[in-house]
């Protein structure tokens, strides 16, 4: 039957691969990016880049990793008692690449610290496993060290992936569960968006200003609508688009009224960041912005301060107010944004009274639903 010939023809293919179809085959399968560490006899810091790192088992806590028998540091890691695991955070790709190259001295601009006996600790990453090593296995042209874990440490940052032979980033799933602690709003979501949408037809007009209408997704703030203006603040305004926490307005909206542990991951990555650049003002601090969120919950309406919007060529103010579910959590933020030379967003304003009013018809609406 021609059926069973294919089957077989790709039988045959498969036990024919070669080392680079293997490899191809095994980056199908996505993986965290790891340096592991170690202190030879003479008190020499070694390091690897590896993703062949994997949990064993809880109780014992074993984790394990394997070594290519042709690695530089291969006769440090085989003689050494004791080994670190640093999971890399996502914009640590730079290290990772450093780490994956042969060099006398690896740590030569590295930012560590020590920990058990001495060992390095890369800063910035996104865990780390103090581990001692309790067995070491011969596989082929690797050895697998298995690790008893006697110490782990864990930032907010989120981890760097690889697969399919580049780096990637992790983000949750579009169609997953709810972000944590939004599982109420969701449950209000699809009727606010039906009468959200007619208020934004009825806003457009009244105001003329574009509009959108933002959800908390498991990527952040998202528009899901738009309804623009006679003159639109852009020529494209893109459905998907994710905008930042701490710098937008219906960000700010949105987490002035969501648990912290919806929004914390968010706005840990955002203010490092933006600490980390350039700019003739202050970076915006945790507590600057804890400051900002309870006026924002005290006035129901958040606004920005004249910025670029999404494609840099519009310079745009914006002022965005809450819609709420009957548990008080942030279901959408209706949003307003227009150029910034014609747009007075105050929050006491005529455009946020008007905004205010809309989103508390709707949010009354959703209680008595």
């Amino acid at each position: 039957m021609s059926g069973s010939t294919s089957l077989d023809e790709e039988r045959s293919a498969i036990r024919t691969f070669d080392k680079r179809q293997l490899r191809d085959v095994l980056g199908s399968f996505v993986t965290g990016v790891t340096v592991v560490t170690t202190v030879d006899a003479e008190g020499k810091m070694h390091g690897l880049t590896a993703n062949s790192f994997s949990s064993v088992s809880l109780d014992p806590p074993l984790v394990l990793w394997s070594q290519a028998t042709s690695a530089g540091s291969h006769l440090a890691f085989k003689d050494a008692e004791r080994f670190t695991i640093n999971i890399l955070a996502e914009d640590q790709h730079a290290v990772a690449n450093h780490f994956a190259t042969r060099s006398q001295d690896k740590f030569s601009g590295i930012d560590y610290d020590l920990g058990v006996d001495g060992l390095p600790l890369l800063r910035d990453c996104s865990a780390w496993l103090e581990c001692k090593v309790v067995s070491r296995y011969p596989g082929g042209d690797h050895v697998i060290y298995v690790g008893s874990v006697d110490c782990i440490r864990q930032s907010a940052r989120r981890p760097l992936v690889f697969g399919g032979g580049q780096y990637l980033v992790a983000d949750p799933h579009d169609l997953g569960i709810a972000s944590v602690g939004t599982e109420g709003a969701m449950k209000s979501r699809p009727h606010a968006v039906r009468l959200a949408s007619r208020a934004m037809l009825r806003l457009a007009r009244k105001l003329d200003k574009t509009l959108a209408l933002v959800a908390w997704g498991n990527h952040g703030p998202t528009v899901i609508a738009w309804q623009a203006a006679t003159t639109p603040v852009a020529a494209d305004l893109p459905l998907g688009l994710v905008l930042p926490v701490t710098s937008s307005a219906s960000g700010l909206a949105l987490a002035a009224f969501l648990p912290p542990e919806a929004v914390d991951r968010f706005v840990t990555a955002e203010l490092r960041d933006n600490g980390r650049q350039a700019s003739g003002e202050a970076p915006l601090t945790a507590e600057t912005l804890a400051n900002v969120l309870e006026s924002v919950r005290t006035s129901h309406a958040a606004t920005r301060r004249p910025g670029p919007f999404y494609d840099d060529r519009v310079l745009a103010n914006a002022i965005s107010v809450p819609i709420l579910s009957p548990s008080g959590l942030a279901v959408l933020a209706l949003t307003a944004i227009g150029p910034a030379e014609d747009f007075d967003a105050a929050p006491d304003g005529p455009c946020a009274e008007a905004l205010r009013a809309a989103a508390h018809e709707i949010s009354a609406a959703l209680r008595e639903a």
